[in-house]
């Protein structure tokens, strides 16, 4: 874990997917039908974990060329359909994040899932009453690793200072969209097979397990 005191947080950003839930079978379900549907092989677990990190509106159209519209509207239907049903917390997601919100803290998503999915898995799990602004792709003029989602997600609180707003991810993604927004960078877990682009970014905090960072704010004297 990292052992360096990081600036004292005024709000918490957390990606979403395999930071806080995992719903990855239903991902690769969804994901695995558009592309059949378009003539591509299917991919394993393995190789939705490690592709799956830009935005719909971002990946798409590389995936998919001048057909990607109707490969999302495949992927939106077969996710929808089992989406709530399998999603699941990752360990002590719920108790780091309610704990951080009953200390005062401004606790907020930045997540590449779609907006209005993004929001109906909080509410599935009773989390939403946890963060000020969920803001999922689509929801921003520009989907993560660009600013715009930070911002949005902290317009309320008037941000001028964003050494003051740490970023929870588990992808290169989420610590390029910190980078972007003049964040702390807060890494969870290993990043397995993007270890080189986490090592040129340089995360100001890295915790082995979610639950760890509630370590991470105790040091910079918040009492969680």
């Amino acid at each position: 874990m990292s052992v360096a005191v990081l600036p004292r947080p005024r709000a918490i950003l957390f990606d979403w997917d395999n930071t806080l839930v995992d719903n990855w079978e239903t991902i690769r379900l969804a994901l695995n039908t558009a592309l059949t549907a378009m003539g591509h092989p299917p991919w394993s677990l393995a190789e939705a974990k490690l592709r799956v990190r830009a935005s719909m509106r971002d990946s798409f159209p590389r995936m998919f060329g001048a057909r990607w519209t109707e490969a999302r509207d495949i992927f939106y239907a077969a996710f929808k359909a089992h989406h709530l049903e399998a999603l699941n917390a990752l360990p002590d997601a719920e108790v780091v994040t309610r704990k951080l919100a009953e200390s005062g803290l401004y606790l907020g998503v930045v997540s590449n899932k779609s907006g209005p999915l993004l929001r109906a898995e909080a509410t599935k799990l009773g989390w939403d009453r946890h963060f000020g602004r969920l803001v999922g792709a689509g929801d921003a003029k520009n989907d993560k690793p660009a600013p715009d989602p930070v911002y949005l997600a902290t317009q309320e609180l008037g941000v001028t200072d964003y050494k003051t707003v740490w970023f929870v991810g588990d992808a290169a993604i989420d610590m390029q969209c910190a980078r972007h927004a003049g964040c702390i960078g807060v890494l969870v877990g290993s990043a397995p097979g993007e270890e080189d682009q986490i090592a040129m970014l340089k995360p100001e905090g890295h915790v082995p397990a979610l639950a760890e960072l509630l370590h991470l704010v105790r040091q910079t004297g918040l009492p969680i």
